[in-house]
């Protein structure tokens, strides 16, 4: 059965603007259903059944969202917290119901999903679909061949926890690039912890195909693109 939305939350559901600045184009006379001018934010219509468009382009309706955001360090990858900011205080409020898909520590910054998907972020986060994430780190000291042979043998860490396959390598210079396709309570740090090399700073580069957009700043964030979207989905 068809949702009938409201004009204002139609437009905000496409990601690109709120619902503050989809009442103003309505008031101006710039959204059009079906080719006649619409001005009534309550309006509602069958976004499969009707074409709206502004200043005369098509505007695209999903039943879910998805989002990029570069997450900074020092907010928390939960969706409340009573003392602390979370990655959801960073996003209007049209976007209340969106959740994290999977987890950055504190500390850490980079790539990070958020959706109300949740079959796609079951199947994103499971490691039975592989799905690799990248992270930079920089650490205190050298990775080498034998650490590089441990990531690929699957680490068993000290307190029993049993880790798939990783990938380690080294970009010298106190850096290496880690890929794991599972996402384990502070793994990195404590696989790398492990073999003598803490990190000291932590960054996620991309989830599957989708890379982190280098042109979004720490606590910036867009909705993905068809082409990226088509990749998680694969």
């Amino acid at each position: 059965m068809e949702k009938e939305l409201r004009l204002d939350k139609l437009l905000s559901d496409s990601g690109l603007w709120s619902r503050k600045e989809a009442k103003q184009l309505l008031k101006q006379g710039r959204v059009q259903v079906d080719g006649t001018v619409e001005r009534a934010p309550e309006r509602k219509v069958h976004p499969e059944t009707v074409q709206v468009t502004v200043d005369g382009q098509p505007v695209g309706w999903s039943e879910f969202h998805y989002i990029m955001m570069n997450k900074p360090a020092g907010v928390l990858t939960a969706t409340e917290d009573r003392r602390q900011k979370t990655v959801l205080d960073l996003l209007p409020p049209e976007y209340g119901k969106l959740f994290p898909v999977g987890r950055l520590d504190k500390d850490t910054e980079g790539l990070l999903l958020l959706t109300d998907d949740g079959a796609l972020a079951h199947r994103l986060l499971s490691p039975r679909y592989h799905v690799d994430k990248v992270y930079l780190a920089e650490i205190d000291g050298e990775t080498d061949e034998a650490d590089a042979e441990a990531f690929e043998a699957g680490m068993t860490l000290e307190d029993g926890t049993r880790c798939l396959p990783a990938g380690l390598k080294s970009l010298g210079r106190g850096r290496c690039l880690v890929t794991l396709r599972e996402g384990k309570f502070h793994q990195v740090k404590r696989m790398l912890a492990q073999r003598g090399k803490p990190v000291l700073h932590l960054k996620r580069l991309s989830m599957g195909e989708v890379r982190l957009d280098k042109a979004l700043k720490p606590g910036e964030f867009r909705p993905l693109t068809a082409l990226e979207l088509q990749n998680l989905k694969k």
